[in-house]
Order: structure tokens, then C-alpha cells, then sequence
């Protein structure tokens, strides 16, 4: 019998994929869960449940198993008694784990990249021993590319040392010590762009930078000022898409030891004035009243941006205090290359979605899960 575990799964990739390997007849699920704010594991996995849609008697729940730990721990915090049974059982590893929070200082940005990486290769080398290792799913991001301009290749790039944030150098560090193994193990490096919901619904268990940024692009943080942005691009992926991909990979051998580019690539990437147009036209036939846009030079809105924050209420004045994560992404033309990861997936029915497809989907969903909370 399949025996998976999957760190991440209240995290939006994870809580996409565990139902795939759910629908497993004799895959057994192990999820990585910590206990927040005194909150029992019994209740976060049943959080999980409703999301996935599970009922109470539903049998596939006799397959779950809530391992206690934290993903930013060595050997994933897990009680020793536990670890040596996985240890001894786990056939397929699938680490999606991680913070995605960009102004986090560099070492705790490290604990939540660097040392889940190495507790993900210890449990694999132990798995390995153990004789019952088949594969080894670890989740990265395109923003290991860092600061590279043009188009960012599918293979490892140690290269790279210069980083927007301290979320990309972290992952980098975690990927050259992932990369130093891949003779010895049978691991795949997945490398999605920003996830949004699913292409069918636009679900998604968080919203998380692409839906914060959407409240910039709509002009509504910033009285509707906006910096230029012609010639800039945003590489966004529904989230089914993704999960698809890893599970398909985990099932698949051959594709140890490369990189799969879970994005839309320089073909479909979004052209950010398309996308402000589209952001606006979904809140305006939600209801909302949205100021003018306004253009500036990029020079010129950073200076802008602290007099904003002069005039704006705590909320929004905190949220303009991020803006710069952003707006220094715009300093480069950057876009990311898909043809092989493309190559390997679309045989297996995992054709990249356009944008055009879904986004109205995603953004509806997102309205109506505001309003709904307001």
C-alpha cells in the first residue's frame, strides 16, 4: 500500500493535492499538522475535512493520519516513537510546507525553507534504508531566480545570489541542498509561480499575495495611483493545476531528478495593465467604488507612496508599508520558461490553462468570499 506524507496540507497546494491521493483506494495519508492557538489536531483536521468536502462517515477518513510536528523543526518535530514508524513506511515524501512571506529576517525565513529541506532528505535517506522509498516531491518557487532579468530556465541555478526578498534567498538555499542529492535520491523539484484558486471554481483554502495584490492593482490602497506598467508581466497558476502535476509526478519515476516549472511561461503570462483592467471590471460589477487610475513613473510613485500613507487609515497604511516587495519586481522584465515541463506533463492530460480561462473565475470567488466575511 501507498504510504504518503505530505507536509502542507492546510497550505494551498497541499490542501489541493491530499484529496488526489485520497481518491487513492490504497494510498494511506499521512499529514504533517501543528497545533495552533491551542487548537486540537482533531479540529484542524476536521477544518480540512469540511474544505475537501468530506463527510463525517465518509470512509476515505479511515486513511488520514495527523502527525503532530512543525515543518520548521528538525525531523519535522515529530515524537521519535512516530518518526521511526515513518521512518520504516513511508513510500512517497511530498513536501510543500513554507511561509510565503517575504519580509521575514533571513534566519527565520531559513527555518521555514532550509530546514524543512533537510529534515524532508533525512526522512528520505531513512526511507531509503528502509527499502520502501519510491519518490520525493519538494515544493520550491520561480522566485529562486532572483533577480535574474529575461527568462528563468527549468534546472537548478546556483548562480543566482542576488534576491528580492528574503522568502527567495531562503528558498534558493533550500533548492542547493536539495540539488546536492539528487543522485542518491529520487527527487523532484517543483517550481510553481503565484498560485491562485482553481480554474473550475477559483477555490482556494487562503488568500495569499496574489489576492493582496489585487487590492494595490485595483487602485483602492493607493487613491488610485499606480506606477507604469507596460512591459510588465505576472505569471500566475491555478492551484489545480499544480496539485495535478505533483501527484501526477509522485506516480512517475522518470521524472527524478529534474525541475518541472509549474507555470503559464512567457506565452500566458499576464500582462499587468490587462490585469488592473480585469481586477477593476470584476469589483466594479461586485459593487465596489473604486477611485480614477492615475499613472506615474515608477521613480516617481516610490516617493509617492510614503505621502499616501500620511493620509490613509492604519490598515491601509500598514499595507502600503509592503508595496515596495512589489513594486521591486517591476526593476526587472522577468518571465520563466515552461517548454520542457510542458512536454513532460501534457502527455498525461496536465495542459497549462490560459489565464483567460479561470481568472474571472478567481476573482469572482474572491469578492464573493469578501463580502461574505464583511
Amino acid at each position: 500500500m501507498k504510504q504518503v506524507f505530505l507536509t502542507g496540507a492546510t497550505g494551498a497546494i497541499g490542501s489541493a493535492l491530499a484529496p488526489l491521493y485520497l481518491n487513492e483506494p490504497d494510498t494511506q495519508l499521512k499529514l504533517l499538522l501543528r497545533g495552533k492557538r491551542g487548537r486540537a489536531l482533531t479540529d484542524r483536521l476536521a477544518d480540512l475535512g469540511k474544505f475537501w468536502g468530506l463527510a463525517e462517515h465518509d470512509p476515505r477518513w479511515s486513511r488520514i493520519e495527523a502527525v503532530e510536528g512543525d515543518a520548521a523543526l528538525p525531523r519535522f518535530g515529530i515524537e521519535s516513537g512516530i518518526y521511526d514508524r515513518l521512518s520504516r513506511s513511508t513510500t512517497h515524501i511530498v513536501h510543500c510546507a513554507g511561509a510565503v512571506k517575504m519580509t521575514l529576517p533571513l534566519e527565520e525565513a531559513r527555518a521555514h525553507a532550509v530546514v524543512p529541506a533537510e529534515a524532508t532528505l533525512e526522512l528520505a535517506d531513512r526511507n531509503r534504508d528502509a527499502g520502501v522509498l519510491e519518490k520525493v516531491e519538494i515544493v520550491s518557487t520561480v522566485g529562486v531566480g532572483g533577480r535574474t532579468p529575461g527568462l528563468i530556465p527549468e534546472r537548478p541555478m546556483p548562480e543566482v545570489t542576488s534576491f528580492h526578498n528574503t522568502y527567495e534567498a531562503a528558498k534558493s538555499e533550500a533548492e542547493r541542498i536539495v540539488f546536492a542529492r539528487w543522485n542518491d535520491l529520487p527527487i523532484t523539484v517543483h517550481r510553481p509561480s503565484m498560485v491562485v484558486g482553481d480554474s473550475t471554481a477559483g477555490r482556494i483554502i487562503h488568500f495569499q499575495v496574489f489576492y493582496h495584490l489585487c487590492e494595490f492593482l485595483s487602485g483602492q490602497r493607493t487613491s488610485g495611483f499606480m506606477p507604469s506598467l507596460v512591459g510588465a508581466t505576472l505569471d500566475v497558476i491555478p492551484v489545480d493545476y499544480v496539485a495535478g502535476a505533483i501527484h501526477w509526478s509522485s506516480g512517475t519515476p522518470q521524472v527524478a531528478g529534474k525541475v518541472l516549472h509549474l507555470c503559464s511561461g512567457p506565452k500566458d503570462a499576464v500582462k499587468l495593465p490587462d490585469l488592473v483592467g480585469l481586477i477593476r471590471e470584476r469589483m466594479l460589477a461586485g459593487g465596489e467604488r473604486l477611485p480614477r487610475i492615475k499613472f506615474l513613473p515608477l521613480s516617481a510613485f516610490r516617493m509617492a507612496v510614503p505621502v499616501l500613507g500620511w493620509f490613509s487609515p492604519s490598515s491601509v497604511k500598514r499595507a502600503l508599508s509592503n508595496l515596495e516587495l512589489f513594486l521591486a519586481y517591476l526593476d526587472e522584465l522577468q518571465t520563466f520558461a515552461n517548454t520542457d515541463s510542458s512536454a513532460l506533463l501534457e502527455p498525461a492530460g496536465l495542459c497549462v490553462p490560459a489565464p483567460g480561462h479561470y481568472l474571472n473565475t478567481v476573482l469572482d470567488y474572491y469578492q464573493q468570499r469578501k463580502h461574505q466575511a464583511g
